[in-house]
């Protein structure tokens, strides 16, 4: 799973003297990257708790209800929302930039205004629209009532999951990146004790991990309002001026939506896969969920090298300093390349370990030991798609990264799944991550390198 893509283009800061701008490439980097890290922490925990209770305390079928084609359902719809979200977090943290007090005030209300709607008619679809998704993903009879339990309750809250994002981006958005940390830190808590006492305690099974998330979401969308309403001096949220102004709302789409259809597609072809392995029957189910909430840390890693090589990119393309445009991508890249391999050097050796945190039945741990030995060797491919698409859209290249990424990845699973290997084993199928990571990184550094000549000759034309 690809971690949250909303927050980027983040600012850095106040002061004066810009860091991103004039410091050490690799250290700047870092001092963003490492923020940004812990955040994302703290998110993939909110969501592996959940798995890791169920999994422990109600067994490997509550385990595939929360997980699995209930997880796939829900990354869907949230990437997309998260992918909109972007556009608004670039343009507000333009006019903060330029001082721009009318159009921040704007900006802001706008945003919340239709991350509002978007929560609200998206959440009422997705409760109606529930049933009938997870028979498409031919989810086990022994399975549907859970997992439909699961979905439809995440989605009746989904306007909190709405909110909290377009306000934490926006906080970031204008130098604010503590506040966030700390909320959701606090919801994490929150969450972890909610499950345990409602599962463990309560017996309540999956319902009470759907309350539980249900609640600390609930919290962090009010924590996050009253923030942007009280505690921020550039601007002030005020309910009552919430509206969405065409204008402002057309150039938030048109920055994010191509973002949202990139995140929805990865989204739609893990659909796939998972309908394939749903196949296999709830052991793989059950496999695949604790992979994917191990496989999250990569991507979180991944993700925040991603965030901080577009904000280093898009803060020195701004400020016409194009040689460090060009060494903080390649020093990012080196960065995230190093950490993913690190990653599979130690995740690999302890992968029994890991499964073991979510289940005690080893076949469950025996089938995502399968899992891990196909995927896990070749993360370090996707960083290069993660960090030149990241640096090209930083530079206001994003249609061609973004067709590159739909077609290497999404197009391609889904033709190795539905055409090449529609019958095939276990290993065949999850085989169509490594291989379709080779096809988009290879494309995506040959573009990188072609455009960046290009936007270097157009530089020095001028």
């Amino acid at each position: 799973m690809k971690p949250n893509m909303g927050d980027m283009c983040e600012m850095a800061g106040k002061s004066a003297k810009n860091g991103i701008t004039e410091g050490v490439i690799w250290k700047q980097i870092l001092i963003f990257f490492f923020p940004i890290l812990i955040g994302t922490f703290f998110q993939q925990l909110y969501n592996t708790v959940d798995a890791v209770v169920v999994g422990r305390f109600a067994g490997k079928e509550a385990l595939s209800s929360v997980g699995g084609s209930s997880s796939q359902i829900i990354n869907f719809v949230v990437g997309f929302f998260t992918g909109l979200s972007a556009g608004s977090t670039v343009i507000i943290a333009q006019y903060y930039g330029a001082k721009n007090r009318d159009g921040l005030h704007r900006a802001l209300h706008t945003a919340y205004g239709f991350s509002a709607v978007f929560g609200i008619l998206a959440g009422i679809i997705g409760v109606f629209a529930t049933p009938a998704i997870l028979r498409m993903m031919k989810t086990p009879d022994n399975l549907m009532a859970d997992s439909e339990l699961y979905v439809q309750i995440y989605f009746s809250g989904l306007i909190f999951i709405c909110i909290y994002n377009i306000g934490s981006a926006i906080l970031r958005a204008i130098g604010d990146s503590k506040r966030p940390l700390y909320y959701l830190m606090i919801c994490c808590g929150i969450n972890i004790v909610l499950d345990l006492v409602l599962v463990l305690g309560c017996r309540m099974g999956v319902l009470g991990v759907a309350v539980g998330t249900l609640i600390s979401q609930g919290i962090s969308a009010v924590l996050v309002t009253r923030a942007l309403m009280y505690h921020t001096e550039e601007l002030k949220l005020d309910l009552r001026k919430l509206r969405l102004e065409k204008d402002l709302l057309l150039n938030m789409l048109k920055i994010g939506l191509p973002t949202g259809i990139q995140s929805s597609m990865y989204n739609l072809s893990n659909i796939l896969v998972q309908a394939a392995i749903n196949a296999f029957g709830v052991n793989t189910m059950a496999a695949w969920t604790a992979f994917g909430k191990i496989d999250s840390f990569f991507w979180m890693l991944n993700g925040a090298f991603g965030i901080a090589v577009t904000t280093f990119v898009g803060q020195n393309f701004g400020a016409g300093k194009h040689d460090r445009v060009k060494k903080g991508t390649r020093e990012c890249l080196a960065m995230s390349v190093a950490a993913a391999l690190a990653f599979s050097a130690v995740f690999m050796p302890n992968g029994r370990f890991c499964f073991s945190v979510f289940t005690e039945d080893k076949d469950v741990v025996e089938i995502g030991l399968r899992m891990m030995m196909v995927i896990s060797p070749t993360y370090f491919l996707f960083c290069f798609v993660e960090i030149f698409s990241g640096s090209l859209r930083a530079q206001g290249y994003v249609l061609v990264a973004t067709l590159l990424t739909l077609i290497g990845v999404c197009l391609l699973r889904v033709v190795w799944v539905a055409l090449i290997v529609p019958d095939g084993t276990l290993e065949q199928i999850i085989a169509c991550y490594p291989i379709t990571w080779v096809v988009t990184a290879v494309s995506m550094s040959l573009y990188y390198f072609y455009k960046q000549r290009r936007i270097w000759k157009k530089v020095r034309a001028y």
